[in-house]
């Protein structure tokens, strides 16, 4: 299942050229796969609070293929590729979704997979996944 998520490009998104700045798409795929959690009901501090772990950025890699720019309406998408017992990969998508630009609606602008591992708030070492939280999120 996909999840998507609007979010529209601000003045503090973009660069002197009033494109979006390339380390922005990874704040835009982060409030995707936020928001997808929430929508499972399951929030980051809570999960936090009730299970003492967390996810943190293992790896990212992204590819981007054209701009978006100051005001456009993007969807951002996040899906479940890969589930493990210690990380999951999520694929995003930026997608534009917009009628003033010149390019056509829903054209891709960055794709890319980003992995998160499971860890202990306070020690920070990497942990096992909760048998419960990896049923929510299947």
């Amino acid at each position: 299942m996909v999840f998507e998520h609007p979010v529209r490009v601000y003045w503090e998104d973009t660069d002197a050229g009033g494109i979006v700045f390339y380390a922005n798409y990874l704040k835009f795929f982060e409030r995707a796969r936020t928001e997808w959690l929430r929508s499972l009901g399951i929030g980051q501090h809570g999960l936090r609070e009730q299970s003492g772990g967390m996810f943190v950025v293992s790896e990212a890699r992204l590819r981007y293929h054209a701009p978006a720019r100051l005001d456009d309406a993007l969807i951002v998408t996040a899906e479940l590729i890969e589930k493990g017992r210690a990380s999951l990969t999520i694929k995003h998508q930026a997608l534009l979704n917009n009628e003033r630009s010149v390019s056509p609606t829903g054209s891709l602008l960055c794709a890319g997979e980003v992995r998160i591992g499971w860890v202990d708030a306070h020690s920070l070492r990497p942990s096992r996944i909760p048998s419960a939280l990896l049923e929510a999120i299947s």
